[in-house]
């Protein structure tokens, strides 16, 4: 807008923003029974409140903000590239099963979105590809398949097919973060559920009727090995999807393999080969730590600097379609995914995640579950299964999906 008064940040300013937003989170879930009581993760609702903030500042011609986002992937490749270093072998005993059917799964959910966006937008007298758009590729896609398919979509006759896929990922980023949490903790609280015990991490002793965990402190060293793998990782992981690109096709496209996908591979290998032997293993809890501070911090980045003014375009034909996105992913989450995935513990967590990733992205799903998890105790199985389907097989599947009803058109 010309004009108006433009507030600029560099990326350590961006960052501190983010954090402050983040604690605002935590100050109001604390405070506000709803955001307590629905499991909306803290990051989710400082950062909207951000960028609602920002929205009406830019609305009325106030203020804008041009935020640098350099940080923004680094928090979110170390977080992606922890899962992958918490991915050891002993894990996948007891989740392998699971994997596999989750996949199942989230296939069936990826046809069922394609089929209802187009079938929709047939049904309004739409463009099927409006119907496409709406369906995986900006819902289980999120918006790195959105940017990506945009413009291919304005080649094949979608007018504003990349602004129209980037709305449509806003919107579904937000309502899988609002949705996500309410639909986990309805079904723990409707069969009163509780975490497995034989999944949760081995006890050193007990006195009596109380169990005591026995943990090293953790040391500098620690946290540098986790940082030192990760940085490996994240570095092979370029020259990994660089080769991918250059000599691997996929339906004669060139395989685009996310970075992040490419580097939770380096970190695997890593702790289930070298990362066996004394000396070299990874510290767990330290893993985990810094995942969480990645996770919650590239969250909170990238909500606040959400342009809702995007909504805009989804208007009219494309709201109906995403509204029923929303309601069927909701449905879907409650009963197949919960009744599926075993309607344990483990399921309900995996329902609210598959919220997250079925229409926006796997750290919004990882943010729902850290939300559950907090309120209701840990589900290691789900934290296993959803990255790996979600962060990996998921995008392969879905692109080629996506291209077999490409071909679809009316």
């Amino acid at each position: 807008m010309e004009g108006i008064f433009t507030i600029s940040t560099n990326m350590m300013q961006t960052t501190a923003i983010a954090i402050i937003m983040l604690y605002v989170g935590k100050f109001l879930r604390r405070k506000v029974n709803f955001f307590d009581r629905f499991c909306i993760p803290a990051p989710v609702i400082g950062g909207f409140l951000f960028a609602i903030i920002h929205l009406i500042l830019k609305s009325t011609g106030a203020a804008t903000f041009e935020m640098d986002t350099t940080l923004k992937d680094p928090f979110m490749m170390v977080f992606f590239t922890s899962i992958g270093i918490g991915a050891n072998l002993e894990t996948l005993k007891k989740g392998g099963k699971g994997f596999v059917i989750f996949l199942a799964v989230s296939v069936v959910l990826v046809f069922f979105q394609n089929i209802l966006g187009m079938g929709l937008a047939k049904l309004i007298g739409q463009n099927s590809l409006l119907g496409l758009v709406t369906g995986s590729i900006t819902m289980v896609g999120g918006h790195g398949t959105a940017g990506a398919w945009g413009p291919e979509l304005e080649k094949m006759g979608l007018p504003a097919g990349e602004v129209i896929a980037l709305a449509a990922a806003t919107f579904g980023v937000i309502m899988g973060s609002l949705i996500g949490g309410p639909i986990g903790s309805a079904r723990i609280r409707k069969h009163n559920l509780k975490p497995n015990p034989d999944l949760l991490i081995e006890k050193d002793e007990e006195v009596g009727n109380v169990v005591v965990e026995k943990h090293a402190p953790l040391t500098v060293d620690d946290f540098l090995k986790v940082f030192a793998l990760i940085f490996i990782s994240v570095g092979l992981g370029a020259i990994l999807k660089k080769f991918l690109y250059d000599n691997v096709t996929l339906l004669g496209s060139p395989l685009n393999l996310p970075e992040y996908v490419a580097s939770m591979i380096f970190a695997a290998i890593y702790v289930n080969t070298i990362g066996k032997r004394d000396g070299w293993e990874i510290n767990q809890r330290a893993n985990d730590i810094c995942g969480s501070m990645g996770l919650n911090i590239f969250l909170s980045i990238a909500l606040i600097t959400l342009d809702l003014t995007q909504l805009k375009a989804v208007a009219g034909p494309m709201l109906i379609i995403l509204f029923a996105q929303t309601i069927f992913m909701a449905l879907f989450a409650y009963f197949v995914t919960f009744k599926v995935m075993g309607s344990d513990y483990d399921a309900a967590v995996l329902s609210g995640g598959i919220c997250g990733f079925g229409m926006g992205a796997t750290y919004n799903a990882l943010a729902n579950m850290d939300a559950l998890t907090e309120n209701y105790g840990p589900a290691p199985k789900a934290y296993f299964i959803l990255p790996m389907v979600g962060a990996f097989a998921i995008d392969i599947i879905n692109v080629l999906i996506i291209t077999m009803f490409a071909q679809i058109t009316f």
